[in-house]
């Protein structure tokens, strides 16, 4: 029925900002070979089940992990049974997987100040799910029409420039203990460092590709202690194990699903037939664009 394109990785792919030689993603069965031309790639497809040799009823609406594709064989237990999910925005499946794995990896936040930096769908999951887990969120993104996104769906937003006056204002001028960069642009890693507390950590959501990437690591990096840390939700963080596990936390993404304003950030479908359309709106930045996907019916 449809297929999500990522405004992340895909890109990156599209744009040719990936090392050829790299595995495409060695975690998702349907997605091998490295991603130098031609690949087929792409990772969030709903669709229902016409034929079935598993326990999985024919007629039901099923997410997979698959490239962009209007008909293809998946295993049962490559595949998320949906039951009522709205269609549409059941392609979200990945970045609402992101965002949970994101918030898992930022720790305990009730009663603390966090940032984040970028307002493309997963920055706004990611600050939906941090709230609901007792962190007061300051988000932040360069673009007006993303920051009035926001706060269309009860986010604070503010311009990157507004920041030193908003933590003064509320007594954390010495800084703030976590940042989350999901912008993709280097330049917020760099502003995120320089409003981290001693000892404060910047969490890094954003894979910037084959892109350079210069930081301040001078004094002030080393005398506050700061951390750069990755989160990535192609597996489960060693201290989480014991408790999560893929199975957990795609349960845990279905729940979401229907208690997320995902309607709001399913801002454009395209025909498939018209993909390409569809890659260059992300790439050229449509204002207000939130998520693309391509339709098949």
């Amino acid at each position: 029925m449809f297929s999500g394109i990522s405004g992340g990785t895909e890109m990156l792919a599209y744009r040719g900002e990936l090392d050829p030689a790299m595995a495409i993603d060695e975690t998702i069965g349907s997605l091998g070979g490295t991603f130098r031309y031609p690949f087929r790639y792409g990772y969030s497809c709903v669709g229902i089940v016409e034929q079935s040799r598993s326990a999985i009823e024919e007629g039901a609406l099923v997410f997979a992990f698959h490239p962009h594709q209007d008909a293809f064989v998946a295993n049962a237990t490559d595949v998320v049974v949906l039951g009522s999910v709205d269609p549409r925005c059941a392609v979200m499946f990945p970045l609402v997987e992101t965002a949970l794995q994101i918030s898992l990896d930022a720790g305990s936040v009730f009663g603390e100040t966090v940032v984040v930096f970028g307002l493309g769908a997963v920055g706004l999951l990611t600050t939906l799910l941090l709230r609901r887990a007792g962190a007061r969120v300051i988000a932040v993104d360069v673009a007006p029409w993303r920051r009035g996104a926001a706060v269309d769906v009860g986010i604070e937003a503010f311009a990157p420039e507004a920041l030193p006056d908003l933590l003064e204002a509320d007594g954390l001028s010495a800084g703030i203990p976590l940042a989350i960069e999901v912008s993709g642009n280097p330049d917020a890693l760099r502003t995120a460092l320089g409003l981290l507390s001693h000892e404060g950590v910047a969490l890094v959501a954003s894979w910037y590709g084959s892109k350079d990437v210069a930081l301040p690591l001078g004094a002030e990096f080393h005398r506050r202690r700061l951390t750069i840390r990755s989160t990535q939700v192609s597996t489960i963080p060693a201290r989480l194990s014991d408790r999560w596990n893929s199975a957990r936390r795609r349960d845990a993404v279905v729940d979401l699903l229907d208690n997320l304003p995902l309607d709001r950030l399913a801002t454009h479908t395209i025909p498939f037939t018209d993909a390409g359309v569809a890659y260059a709106a992300i790439d050229t930045g449509l204002d207000g664009l939130i998520h693309m996907a391509l339709g098949y019916r």
